[in-house]
């Protein structure tokens, strides 16, 4: 019911139709503060919705979504049974499509379907990623971060500035090397779209750094290539874990998180360990199918969880996992 316009900007959805099952959507309109995309600019290619609002009212407002989603060239179709839809989708799995006019597909509409890639095995984080290197925060901040972007949420940045530091986001193929140059105190592995084994070109680098001891944190498709970068394996998912209230538990803790997520890949393990590899270990475990949700290295200040601590709107269970890396950074420093 809240949080559209964060999902359409998000580009962990870059190139997806995005569904959506609250009855109404719009109905606060648009501004320019909860944009998620670099960019500024919607990263879905479509939306279904049952309800198009007509009308706006929120102080925040600067426009309506309709009009917003129009002038970029995003098409919406209203009036559906989106429920429907989503038990279609939960049964069959995820799937590609396409949007096009009349009653029944076309030829052309056909040919567009059957030219479109899957998603297993597509690489999107480098389309998704910035091209040039950018700093967020104060530059006087105790921390410097250096964020490789897979297809970042600027919510991330929001945070690490507000906790006192400074970030400096890196392209997707950076080299180990060149992040090395920047001197920073800690790494951090972005959300990000597409499958993750595909992002091969990252393995190295991550490898490289975090097994150097930089301490090292990754968020969904971040703790993705984490994992991959120390041997383990990800699985394709049915239709993945997509919006809020997912339960996910501590297993140190044995403390529930209610956690919002958006993923269409897992990393393959249980509780008794990470699939590929004996340095890593399962910390979050997924109540409602048992999927691995955190891991982290057994020796090194490596660690990732696949839901969105980040996520705003949505659950603030989780957003401890900064405090955790920060304090990581903190207690480097003091031992150096």
């Amino acid at each position: 019911m809240t949080g559209y316009q964060e999902v359409f900007t998000d580009p962990s959805y870059l190139g997806q139709i995005v569904v959506m099952t609250a009855p109404m959507i719009g109905n606060y309109g648009i501004n320019p503060e909860d944009v998620e995309s670099a960019s500024g600019k919607p990263q879905v290619s479509g939306v279904l919705v049952r309800e198009l609002s007509r009308v706006h009212s929120n102080w925040r407002s600067s426009g309506s979504l309709e009009a917003w989603l129009a002038e970029r060239g995003v098409p919406i179709l209203e009036d559906l049974d989106t429920r429907k839809i989503a038990r279609y989708i939960r049964s069959q799995g995820a799937m590609r499509a396409v949007i096009g006019m009349g009653d029944e597909p076309d030829d052309d509409a056909r040919q567009t379907l059957d030219a479109s890639p899957h998603m297993a095995g597509l690489d999107l984080a480098s389309a998704a990623t910035i091209d040039h290197e950018r700093t967020v925060g104060d530059g006087d901040a105790r921390f410097h971060v250096v964020a490789y972007d897979f297809g970042m949420k600027e919510n991330i940045l929001r945070i690490f500035a507000s906790m006192g530091c400074r970030v400096t986001v890196v392209p997707a193929q950076t080299s180990a090397a060149r992040v090395t140059e920047l001197s920073p105190d800690g790494l951090f592995l972005s959300n990000g779209p597409g499958d993750p084994s595909a992002v091969d070109y990252a393995f190295a680098p991550i490898r490289e750094l975090a097994g150097s001891g930089l301490p090292t944190f990754g968020i969904c498709l971040g703790h993705q290539l984490l994992a991959l970068a120390f041997d383990a394996e990800t699985e394709k998912l049915p239709y993945g874990h997509r919006g809020g209230n997912h339960p996910v538990q501590d297993l140190k803790t044995r403390k529930v998180l209610i956690t919002s997520q958006n993923h269409g890949f897992a990393v393959r393990g249980t509780t008794k360990g990470v699939s590929g590899t004996k340095e890593l270990e399962v910390t979050h475990l997924n109540l409602n199918d048992h999927t691995v949700e955190g891991l982290k290295h057994r020796e090194l200040p490596v660690f990732g969880v696949q839901y969105h601590p980040e996520a705003s709107p949505g659950p603030h269970d989780a957003q401890s996992h900064f405090l955790e890396f920060l304090q990581t950074l903190d207690s480097q420093q003091v031992s150096s």
